[in-house]
């Protein structure tokens, strides 16, 4: 599971040309880097008139376009998803930088920018970090935003010092489902004991079950 980092701050702050200068500086460091950024308004994923974008005007759900270089998926839903969840979609990534997410679970540094006016939008309590163009005087790491070699120092270190945790990720239908604290839990207590016991188990580092429900054709009894 990567390390997950989400930067808030109030519009025009300057998150996106920080996560576009942190992009560079942690690749650069040899980690593999995932980006996602909430925003508030509909996504456009392809241009008009193109086959992906007739399709899903279409009426399509679901809408892929794979090529030997990369792969675009845009998929219909009902209300905005987690981004713990959405974390399962990004691939094998080392880092994953969020924008925005208030909401989230992960942990925030917020960008702030003096000529917006003072406080921040989260008390310093509830967030990892802080970017600022002006001091904050706060109780946690506080940098400038030309400081990107810290703050990726900062990320780095955290995704080094983690503290070993089991997580479960569950997915039906090639969806990811969202697990409650305690739900998750119990799947992670049961599939560690079970596995655990099987023969030729050595280290568990990562454990994938894939379970398919297949329904048999009835037939038709002859008498």
């Amino acid at each position: 599971m990567p390390f997950v980092v989400s930067f808030v701050g109030k519009s025009e702050s300057g998150k996106t040309t920080l996560l576009e200068e942190l992009v560079a500086e942690l690749k650069r460091r040899g980690y593999r880097i995932a980006t996602i950024k909430h925003s508030h308004e509909d996504v456009e994923t392809d241009t008009p008139g193109k086959d992906s974008w007739r399709m899903a005007r279409a009426g399509s759900d679901v809408v892929a376009l794979s090529s030997p270089h990369r792969l675009a998926y845009s998929r219909k839903v009902e209300d905005d998803i987690p981004l713990e969840q959405l974390v399962t979609l990004l691939g094998d990534a080392d880092i994953v930088l969020a924008e925005g997410f208030k909401g989230g679970r992960a942990p925030k540094i917020e960008v702030h920018r003096k000529e917006q006016g003072e406080g921040l939008l989260f008390p310093p309590n509830r967030l990892f970090a802080v970017v600022s163009d002006e001091p904050m005087k706060v109780a946690i790491p506080e940098y400038r935003p030309g400081d990107i070699a810290g703050i990726a120092g900062l990320i780095e270190q955290a995704f080094i010092s983690r503290d070993t945790e089991e997580e479960v990720m569950v997915t039906v239908n090639d969806a990811p489902a969202y697990l409650k604290p305690y739900v998750e839990e119990v799947y992670s207590r049961v599939l560690m004991a079970i596995t655990s016991t099987l023969k030729g188990v050595g280290d568990m580092r990562k454990v994938e079950v894939i379970f398919r429900r297949r329904v048999r054709e009835k037939r038709e009894v002859r008498r």
